[in-house]
């Protein structure tokens, strides 16, 4: 068994030290020397395959700027990388427990060395300023080592608990599922893309990873670092190509055995309805993994340290400029606290700076131009469903340079059944809500048809009790921000509407990707 150090996440990088900042922007010339003008061809049981059509990755700060390019898988490629997976997994399966997790060790160790060049290649590629790349690269290094120690677990017969019995041995096996396919988000291009990667893999599968088109650059860098920490040909299978093309082929597939899908509700509620029909040759029920966003709420209230709870709003609601799933997108007020705690909140959103991720703006540019638009006609409807008393704007430049940018918004006086407040957004546009009470505020927190992140700013140990039971989240956040779970510490995934709570960086999350078998010999 591999003998390393017990888990530890991974600690963040200071951007308050110069030293640290000149360090970033050395790593940024070198990514724009080395990498920006890159092209990823496919990568098909283990040979760089090149396609006719190319998917481009334009700078969001600066879509004058062509970033670098992948290759288009087709859907011939795709039933290439299927084929090959399954061939490939036919030693893969072999493999023991702590050969294959070594090989996530391996990429670990490399990606720490290479870690400001990942920050900076997401800085470039999908606007991320300092600390939001460093936090998720630190995030890709955590699910790789968290996920080699959590396979250990799973090693050999007997590793589940079973009941003794007279006159027999019995055991439980954990084995892989097979080959899978993993469809992941531009948001977390490099940490939700390795670790929907990493987790199957660990335990023997093998996977067909299709990263989004938006953050192509930075799937292919992390692949070329899972191939150089030693990892056979074919167990990972790189794919790039639009999703309605390779993506629906693959998961109607009926070799395909499992989908991990993070992304939108609607492609993830088409992809479970599909994969749920079984094809002509099929001969399992295809698991399905996913995460699927929400609209997510922090609650304040009367008796919260109000300088905490704002800090807390505005950390969790501009952070990557409302990118993520897990983004404060309403922020709920109990009446009697309302204007203090909103007039608050607007004069510190009012100081972000708008800028580019190489700048280390506090908000940048969001990611393309179906994402801009879509904030823009929630824009254009906030007047008619609340007040706008911050930004409201989608100037589409900074700097004299064409960019998506949003200006971050705040919408006061929202009602709780509005547009407004019940459609995700994925943007920096805020829903403030105004609550009776504490109860009117809870109840009003439950009223989506999400379930992922949520917080409680207050002092009333009653209340954070009654929360910590009836709180529909999957993670739920107590004074402090609602984003930033770390792996092994705050295991991530949300239900209803938001997912299947598959709890990604938690201690079963590698449970999904294997099967049980019992086996009883009679002596």
């Amino acid at each position: 068994m591999i003998k390393v150090q017990d888990y530890r996440p991974q600690s963040f990088i200071d951007f308050t030290q110069p030293e640290n900042v000149a360090a970033y922007q050395a790593a940024l010339n070198k990514v724009r020397a080395e990498l920006v003008g890159k092209h990823y061809p496919l990568v098909l049981d283990g040979e760089r395959v090149d396609t006719e059509g190319k998917i481009e990755s334009r700078n969001p700060c600066d879509t004058a700027e062509l970033v670098g390019t992948t290759a288009k898988a087709t859907i011939q490629d795709a039933e290439r990388a299927l084929q090959g997976a399954w061939q490939a997994f036919e030693s893969w399966k072999k493999w023991d427990m702590d050969a294959r997790a070594r090989i996530l060790l391996k990429a670990s160790a490399i990606l720490k060395r290479r870690r400001l060049e990942a920050c900076a290649l997401m800085s470039i590629e999908v606007g991320k300023n300092y600390a939001e790349a460093d936090v998720e690269v630190a995030e890709a290094i955590d699910f790789l080592e968290y996920y080699a120690r959590s396979a250990m677990k799973y090693a050999g017969f007997g590793s589940s608990e079973t009941t003794w019995f007279e006159g027999e041995e019995n055991g439980l096996m954990s084995i892989p599922l097979g080959v899978g396919v993993s469809i992941s988000p531009w948001n977390f291009p490099c940490a939700i893309f390795i670790g929907m990667a990493a987790a199957p893999i660990v335990v023997g599968n093998c996977v067909i990873v299709k990263p989004a088109e938006d953050a192509g650059l930075i799937a292919g860098f992390m692949v070329d670092i899972m191939l150089e920490a030693g990892l056979p040909a074919g167990v990972l299978q790189f794919l790039p190509g639009v999703g309605k093309e390779v993506g629906e082929y693959l998961t109607t597939h009926a070799r395909t055995r499992f989908i991990t899908f993070t992304g939108s509700r609607a492609v993830g509620l088409h992809i479970n309805e599909v994969a749920a029909k079984v094809q002509p040759g099929q001969k399992w029920i295809k698991r399905v993994i996913m995460e699927l966003g929400g609209k997510d709420g922090l609650i304040v209230d009367e008796t919260a340290d109000l300088d905490n709870a704002v800090t807390a709003a505005v950390q969790g609601a501009f952070g990557f400029n409302g990118q993520k799933c897990s983004a404060m997108s309403r922020l709920i007020v109990v009446d009697s606290v309302y204007d203090e705690v909103v007039g608050q909140f607007v004069e510190r959103a009012r100081a972000l700076k708008v800028g580019t991720g190489e700048e280390n703006a506090n908000v940048t540019a969001v990611v393309n131009q179906m994402s801009f638009d879509k904030i823009k006609s929630y824009l254009d409807l906030a007047p008619q469903e609340g007040t706008v008393l911050l930004g409201g704007q989608a100037p589409g430049e900074y700097g004299g340079k064409q960019g998506y940018y949003i200006q971050p918004t705040i919408v006061g006086d929202v009602q709780r059944d509005s547009r407004l407040a019940q459609e995700e957004i994925f943007g920096p546009v805020i829903s403030v809500i105004r609550a009776k009470d504490w109860q009117d505020a809870l109840d009003i927190a439950n009223s989506t048809e999400y379930g992922l992140t949520g917080g409680v700013c207050s002092s009333s140990r009653e209340r954070l009790e009654q929360a910590r039971q009836e709180f529909e989240v999957g993670n739920l956040y107590f004074n402090r921000k609602i984003t930033g779970a770390i792996v092994g510490v705050q295991p991530f995934g949300g239900y209803n509407m938001s997912g299947t709570d598959s709890k990604a960086g938690g201690p079963d999350y590698l449970a999904n990707f294997m099967q049980l078998k019992t086996v009883t010999e009679r002596w």
